[in-house]
């Protein structure tokens, strides 16, 4: 016979091999197990006299030690049954004047023991993993459904401090190798059941700090401090008081987590900045004094014509603040003096920034007062620094700034923005061409001061015939630098000698057509070639695949193009990107005119439309879509699309490409290619769902289906598409309409499969207003035509709706049956998220059953698919409803660990779910 394990670690349970003894309903026999236990983790057993105590701990009954005898006995006979009356068996032995307990199988105890005994031994990160082994073994307190609320036996209290102690030292390690973020379960866990232990809220104080949520340190000290006045009259403690003042004097580290990073997103500094003095001084003077005075700096506005310089500048200031700004630095280019259709929307700057600081795509909410009213939220407890670069107006940027706190907005613009400056009280720098001094030493850093000083007045024509603008200076030092050959008098006679200024920018006094041409024709034909299809881009900013799809070069082709116009006509941004001056930009459109024929600037053009609609399906299959776009034609040749190892990646390209897939869709249509346009439009589809930009999905798709007014195929695809966009924004009637356009449209095809995705589409439409025997019906129509199309992913979707609406109709346990199919389909088609899909709606019918015990079994087994199906929004979703169930079922402590393990799994990825979440645990 098997040996007979234990565990006391929470509720006291008995195994033989894999199943649960029975130990029975009765609180005195588990209460003198439980003890036995404790005391033989350590090697001794207890008397008859403290059996009698820990059961009756005032007046026992004279029948007492009887009692206790006859528990004895019952508890032999469950551990060994078939055990004669008054046997002594082989597990509870009598020692003398002791009871003893053997343990042959293993209890949790010696075992959260021997994990802790090796943390403690072992380096800060192995310590951590150690030491979150031992108490996930950890289920509640010692012996914790025995508890009536009375004073509690001190053995058991004793190995309660045993997983305390654990907790604290997990604490202390990760601290020490930056992983607050791995103890957070356990110490949220300890500080709930212990609120007044002060050395574990210090603990609880110095990870939130630790991981960035600051307002949360301190609302949760605020929090104890209330609660030690109030309950026992006395201030907090010495630990305590120094975890508040090393979070006062930010002397605790801030790590990044995997949920949560700390983004990064400045562009390099300037390697040859020089000068602005005056202006830097002030700026720092400026934040100096509202430090002094307690007051917030809210914003610094840096304005003035284009070549100024602004960027330069602003970026310079940014990583000279960035030091006091350790939750993060985020910059966006609002391109706000592009084409009006390339000027970034604010809601497409939030979104940017809203994925940065953590927050899944998907939990991102359509509404742009609510983006605007998350990003103050996050930020309102943290130190970020934001460049908002290139902004058009006050309505472009006002939902982009931060509430209440301590980040700092610095922005750019080639006007005054009237409204940032009087609604924040921001402090303007307006921008002036440099002084003379200054551009002085700019040349002179770049050329040499043997060189500049040997031509004096040369260098003071060139300085005025570049109007002291910094764009031009460094263009022409960038070119006299590799031309040593010619003196400074020669650059300045060249610079005589330019052909009118660039139209469109009569604010500038100089010539910048002679400033430009002059390093244009210091490149190499290919580059010089390169250069001149740039506009065709439909932003200032550009990818080297996307570029190389430009030039119809290889990317390691485009790469060493591109470091030759950076040496001197481009930007290198962050990474893989690259910046041109739209100054710059408007002259290499005026060169195309001139010098490239039509044709060549089309099939450039063919090119790059092509780049963008192939990566963007490649792209868009990486996210998973229920129902895949038609895959692209052969890419023309000179075309490398770009290629995604996972969800991330695509999610990430597409953030940043968005706006320029969506201008493809309308370029492709004027340029003659309605089919990759409507194509493309339908691409976008899965990522603009995911990020719940309902409008930009439907501006796309509008567009896709103008393009294919000739193609029936087309129409249909775009009018199912148009559907969703009808069914995310509540309007059923005309989602329902589209689809029967579609539908209609799928059958003079004879696109079958197509056909059983509507009738899909169609089921859930009719579940969601609760018709729930039409959903049942299209749902049948579409099971059979996937099922004589071979789609087990399409079969197990269709057999969810029927099964959800025979639920929701009444029948539990038909929809349990089908539940079960569904799964297995999925299964199947290696689909994990609609197996977790299908085990959750199985533990809602359990419920309806009223079976808890397999409603929770469901329910867990639906968390371990969705985090498979690396989805821990929806197994969050799930652990809240397991929280519910076992709260439910008067588990309160229970249900507040598992509640915490939702919020540990989402963190700000679902703010909305982690406000009911945290509703839940202030109401517990």
């Amino acid at each position: 016979m098997q040996a007979v394990r234990f565990s006391l670690l929470g509720p006291v349970r008995a195994w033989r091999g894999d199943v649960e003894l029975e130990l029975g309903a009765a609180r005195q026999p588990r209460l003198i197990l439980a003890l036995l236990l404790v005391r033989a983790a350590s090697g001794a057993g207890a008397s008859l006299t403290e059996l009698v105590d820990l059961l009756w701990p005032a007046d026992p009954p004279a029948s007492a030690p009887n009692v206790v005898h006859r528990h004895v006995g019952a508890l032999r006979r469950v551990l060994e049954p078939g055990l004669p009356n008054r046997a002594t068996g082989s597990y509870l032995l009598r020692d003398g004047a002791e009871y003893r307990i053997r343990l042959a199988g293993g209890l949790d105890l010696l075992r959260f023991r021997e994990l802790t005994a090796k943390a403690r031994a072992a380096d800060d990160d192995e310590a951590v993993d150690l030491f979150m082994q031992a108490v996930r073994l950890w289920q509640d307190r010692c012996g914790g459904e025995l508890r009536t609320g009375g004073p509690v036996h001190p053995d058991f209290l004793a190995v309660d401090a045993e997983g305390f102690a654990a907790v604290r030292d997990a604490v202390d390690a990760a601290l020490r190798c930056d992983r607050g973020r791995a103890v957070e379960p356990a110490v949220r866990w300890c500080a709930g059941l212990e609120p007044l232990d002060e050395a574990m809220q210090a603990r609880m104080v110095l990870m939130l700090a630790a991981t960035g949520r600051t307002t949360e340190a301190l609302a949760c000290f605020t929090e104890v401090r209330r609660r030690l006045g109030d309950e026992l009259g006395i201030e907090p403690g010495s630990e305590l008081r120094e975890a508040y003042a090393g979070l006062l004097r930010q002397e605790v580290t801030t790590a990044p987590s995997s949920g949560a990073p700390i983004p990064s997103q400045l562009p390099p500094d300037h390697p040859h900045f020089v000068g602005r003095r005056d202006y830097i001084e002030r700026a720092m003077r400026l934040l100096a004094d509202d430090r002094r005075a307690g007051r917030p700096s809210r914003a610094l506005v840096i304005d003035g014509m284009p070549g100024v310089g602004k960027t330069t500048l602003a970026v310079h200031l940014a990583h000279h603040l960035a030091p006091c700004y350790p939750d993060g630095r985020l910059y966006a280019d609002l391109r706000g003096f592009a084409a009006d259709q390339n000027v970034m929307s604010p809601g497409e700057a939030l979104r940017g920034f809203l994925w940065s600081l953590g927050v899944a795509p998907g939990a991102i909410p359509a509404e742009l007062h609510a983006q605007a009213g998350l990003l103050r939220t996050i930020l309102a407890g943290r130190k970020v620094l934001i460049l908002l670069d290139n902004c058009r107006d006050w309505e472009q940027i006002r939902h982009l700034l931060p509430g209440v706190g301590e980040s700092l907005v610095i922005t750019t613009s080639r006007r005054s923005i009237d409204g940032l400056l009087t609604t924040t009280g921001a402090y303007p720098l307006p921008l002036e061409p440099l002084p003379a001094g200054e551009a002085r030493e700019l040349l002179a850093q770049r050329l040499g001061e043997d060189r500049t000083a040997a031509e004096p007045g040369a260098i003071e024509q060139i300085i005025e015939r570049c109007g002291r603008l910094p764009l031009a200076l460094a263009l022409v030092a960038t070119r006299t630098a590799i031309n040593p050959e010619l003196t400074l008098g020669d650059i300045a006679a060249a610079l005589d000698g330019g052909s009118g200024p660039l139209d469109g920018f009569g604010d500038t006094i100089i010539d910048l057509n002679a400033i430009f041409s002059w390093s244009y024709r210091a490149l190499s034909d290919r580059a010089a070639a390169l250069f001149r299809l740039l506009p065709l881009h439909p932003d200032v900013e550009f990818g080297t695949a996307a570029t190389a799809a430009l030039a119809g070069v290889a990317p390691h082709a485009a790469t060493t193009l591109l470091a030759e116009l950076r040496s001197h006509l481009l930007v290198q941004s962050v990474g893989d990107r690259w910046r041109i001056h739209d100054l710059l930009r408007a002259y290499a459109a005026e060169l195309a005119e001139e010098h490239d024929s039509p044709a060549a600037r089309r099939t450039a053009h063919h090119r790059l439309l092509a780049y963008f609609h192939h990566t963007a399906y490649a792209g868009h299959l990486a996210l998973h879509p229920q129902v895949p776009a038609p895959p692209p034609q052969d890419p023309p040749a000179g075309v490398t699309p770009g290629v995604f190892a996972d969800q991330h990646e695509a999610m990430s390209w597409f953030l940043a490409e968005q706006h320029n897939v969506l201008a493809t869709v309308e370029a492709a249509q004027t340029a003659g290619a309605p089919q990759p346009a409507w194509e493309t439009a339908l691409t976008l589809q899965t990522f603009l769902q995911y990020t719940g930009q309902i409008d930009a999905w439907a501006a796309a798709v509008e567009a896709g289906l103008a393009a294919a007014a000739d193609d029936p195929l087309g129409q249909a695809l775009m009018r199912r598409s148009l559907a969703g966009v009808c069914y995310f924004r509540s309007d059923f009637g005309a989602g329902l309409a589209y689809l029967e356009l579609a539908r209609a449209g799928f059958e003079r095809l004879g696109r079958r499969e197509e056909q059983a995705h509507v009738e899909n589409n169609m089921a859930e439409i009719r579940f969601d207003q609760e018709r729930y025997a039409d959903a049942i019906w299209h749902g049948r129509r579409a099971l059979d035509l996937f099922r004589l199309a071979g789609h087990r992913r399409g079969q197990g979707g269709a057999l969810m709706v029927i099964a959800k609406a025979t639920l929701s109709a009444g029948s539990p346990t038909a929809a349990l049956a089908m539940f079960g199919e569904a799964g297995r389909l999925y299964e199947q088609a290696d689909d994990l998220h609609g197996v977790g899909t299908a085990l959750a709606w199985s533990g809602e019918a359990y419920g309806r059953l009223h079976d808890d015990d397999r409603r929770l079994a469901s329910l867990y087994q639906g968390v371990a698919a969705f985090r498979l199906a690396e989805s821990p929004m929806n197994a969050a979703e799930t652990l809240t409803l397991i929280g519910d169930t076992l709260l439910a079922d008067g588990q309160p402590e229970n249900a507040r660990r598992t509640w915490r393990e939702a919020l540990g799994d989402i963190d700000r990825a679902d703010p909305a779910l982690a406000r009911r979440i945290l509703q839940r645990l202030s109401a517990g």
